[in-house]
């Protein structure tokens, strides 16, 4: 299929500008571009309540989160780990996609603010986000919950997202309904032909996730390991129902398809939705990309079936 029209648009916008790749920005100018995406995120959409709170870490350290309830009744929690490589991102910038994602979906949504490489390597990341998961079971009313749980991220936060269901199933709990990467890393240094295909001219860029991943990984946290690509576990089989999201011109999307299917193997319940339209980061574009909002539609209703216990293939 081909690039959709408003993607394209938005891409020629960039390359006239001479928006330069992330890595060859430097990570403080990096940072300071992911302000750029607070102008296509569309508007603010109004929720109930939207509540700052610290949740503790794994380290002693305290994880910055925000609440967003979309009415004042107790509602299943939906965790969200932003995206941004690892190294980028924050609360503003998920601010209007959580907003959105809690209406869809008709949970409380807990964007979690989790320590970023490169001065927090791997594990601090899926650290901070299983330590504000695991709270959160604990302390629903916190949080404005009913007892049901699940995860969710963006890119790097799709992985986090993949990755703290493994850490609950080889931890022991919490327990999950559901999870949604969206546009996931599941694999790292990994030869994905779409990382090849479409490595350059559509936002993300190989060299981008090849940066990344320098950031991220620590000394002994190799390629194979599932806390970090949890595209090479072994067995997925024991995890939560799957909404999967690619794009069709994304440099992730064999591998976010890769673990779709993996789950499939395993017995897992999978939701793919493929966008082959669509490029990276299309969720976080709603105001200017409009196929996001049915996006958000399809995911909603499965979220709310499988926070239900009712999600199938």
């Amino acid at each position: 299929m081909t690039l959709d029209p408003q993607a394209k648009g938005l891409l020629d916008q960039l390359r006239e500008q001479g928006v330069p790749d992330f890595a060859d920005m430097g990570v403080d100018q990096a940072r300071g571009f992911m302000a750029a995406f607070l102008d296509l995120e569309g508007p603010s959409r109004p929720v109930a309540e939207v509540r700052d709170l610290d949740i503790p870490g794994p380290d002693g350290n305290r994880i910055p989160a925000r609440v967003y309830r979309p009415s004042a009744e107790p509602r299943p929690v939906l965790m969200y780990f932003h995206g941004g490589g690892w190294v980028l991102g924050g609360l503003e910038v998920a601010d209007k996609p959580c907003r959105q994602l809690a209406l869809a979906t008709d949970c409380a949504v807990v964007s979690v603010d989790y320590r970023l490489a490169p001065e927090h390597k791997a594990p601090a990341a899926a650290e901070d986000c299983y330590a504000a998961t695991a709270w959160a079971a604990e302390h629903p009313t916190e949080v404005g919950g009913n007892g049901r749980l699940g995860v969710a991220g963006d890119s790097a936060g799709g992985n986090l997202a993949a990755v703290v269901s493994l850490m609950a199933r080889d931890r022991g709990g919490p327990a999950l309904s559901v999870q949604v990467p969206i546009y996931p890393i599941t694999d790292v240094r990994c030869g994905h032909p779409s990382r090849t295909e479409n490595g350059e001219g559509y936002l993300l860029t190989k060299r981008s996730m090849e940066w990344f991943e320098e950031q991220y990984l620590a000394t002994g946290w190799d390629a194979d390991n599932p806390y970090v690509a949890p595209l090479r576990a072994k067995d997925l089989s024991g995890l939560p129902a799957a909404a999967v999201i690619t794009a069709g011109y994304c440099p992730l999307r064999d591998e976010g398809q890769a673990y779709a299917a993996r789950l499939c193997e395993a017995g897992v319940p999978v939701l793919h939705l493929p966008n082959p339209s669509m490029i990276h980061g299309f969720m976080w574009m709603s105001g200017v990309i409009d196929h996001a909002a049915g996006v958000y539609q399809r995911l909603g209703g499965y979220v709310k079936e499988a926070m239900r216990g009712e999600s199938d293939r």
